[in-house]
């Protein structure tokens, strides 16, 4: 384990959580990023962090929790693959300034940089303005903004459910103009 050259490591890990724009407020990726954890491995060499105890991760509006978090870079030293486990590992992030924050659970909860997905497995479930999505797989591209869920194939899971289950609230109709003027 080195610490020497931990920096790299550190400045992809923020260029990494910023760039999840698409459930993020634009200032987000401007702000510090804030690591908490009770203990932290850092291997240079294999380009492996992990962080273990609570970790909490905060950049902006975006929180993210877990009892072990690891970031793995690539051979050019880029973040490749960030995996909060937890029971359950959480994320939350507010999109846009009117817009209430949207929060996500699931035991495992993993960041694929390059192609901007997010996949939450076992225990699957978003929140967002009173809507929930639960499964045991959801994958978010966050680039697309496409949503897919379904079974969580060759995963084990604590609770299987065959089914993903929704939930929509109706759509909030503006007042007619004879009502809004009494």
């Amino acid at each position: 384990m080195r610490f020497v050259k931990t920096l790299p490591l550190l400045l992809s890990l923020g260029a990494t959580l910023g760039s999840v724009s698409a459930w993020a407020l634009p200032s987000d990726r401007d702000q510090p990023i804030r690591v908490q954890a009770d203990s932290a491995e850092l291997d240079d060499k294999q380009g492996v962090a992990v962080y273990r105890g609570d970790v909490v991760i905060t950049q902006g509006t975006m929180k993210i929790t877990g009892d072990t978090v690891t970031i793995t870079q690539n051979a050019q030293g880029d973040v490749d693959v960030f995996t909060s486990v937890g029971k359950p590992a959480y994320y939350e992030q507010k999109p846009a300034v009117d817009k209430q924050i949207v929060k996500a659970y699931g035991l495992t909860i993993q960041y694929f940089a390059a192609n901007e997905r997010i996949v939450l497995i076992d225990q699957a479930k978003v929140v967002q303005e009173g809507n929930t999505f639960e499964g045991e797989k959801i994958v978010y591209d966050t680039r697309r903004q496409i949503v897919n869920a379904g079974r969580a194939t060759g995963t084990n899971v604590s609770s299987p459910r065959p089914r993903i289950d929704m939930v929509i609230q109706p759509q909030k109709k503006a007042a007619p103009a004879a009502e809004q003027g009494q």
